[in-house]
């Protein structure tokens, strides 16, 4: 995997998601109720503390320690401590699922349906998360197994501005950052709206 993300807005942290698979999915794992790029730049953090990405050296780390080691500031998450637990989890369904190789979770899927199936599959990934994960994968990576944009749905959308996907830049991150904010607003106006039972 050798791509140009720009995800975590940080050289160092962009250059591990660029090269290391299990590293983006470690990002997109961590990327919920936290800002976006600093989420991004865990997988970094956990690669310069811990020495390794490989997933099946982190299933195999201590739990307490490795709790540590992500919990301590700068912590990889707001919740570092219940988050490290979830990268343990990922990298064992990595390991017993894929043989430690993470690209091949995308890499040998036949289409996008599987591919959506083995990545709702993962810790810590439902419906949205494994959509969004696809959309990234297909618009930087070039990973557009057959039925690419019919399964994924607006995330595929060309110039759209509503997920990680969408990120190259400071701009398009801001042009995100203000769509998830006007879409979350809508959902309180429209909550608001409707007559409780």
């Amino acid at each position: 995997m050798h791509a140009s993300l720009i995800l975590a807005q940080d050289p160092a942290a962009d250059a591990v998601l660029s090269s290391d698979a299990f590293g983006l999915l470690v990002g997109m794992l961590l990327d919920q109720q936290f800002p976006m790029e600093h989420a991004f730049r865990g997988p970094w953090k956990i690669s310069e503390r811990f020495g390794t990405l490989d997933p099946a050296t982190i299933a195999a780390a201590d739990p307490e320690a490795f709790e540590e080691l992500c919990a301590t500031p700068p912590a990889i998450h707001r919740y570092g401590r219940s988050m490290a637990r979830r990268v343990q989890a990922l990298a064992a369904h990595v390991v017993e699922h894929y043989g430690g190789d993470a690209e091949t979770l995308w890499t040998t899927a036949p289409d996008t349906r599987e591919l959506l199936r083995r990545l709702k599959e993962l810790p810590g990934f439902g419906d949205q998360k494994a959509r969004i994960f696809a959309a990234l994968l297909g618009k930087q990576l070039g990973v557009r197994p057959d039925g690419w944009r019919e399964a994924i749905g607006p995330y595929a959308e060309e110039g759209s501005t509503r997920s990680v996907a969408d990120v190259v830049d400071q701009d398009s991150l801001e042009a995100v950052r203000a769509f998830k904010k006007q879409a979350k607003a809508a959902a309180k106006a429209k909550a608001a709206a409707e007559p409780a039972e």
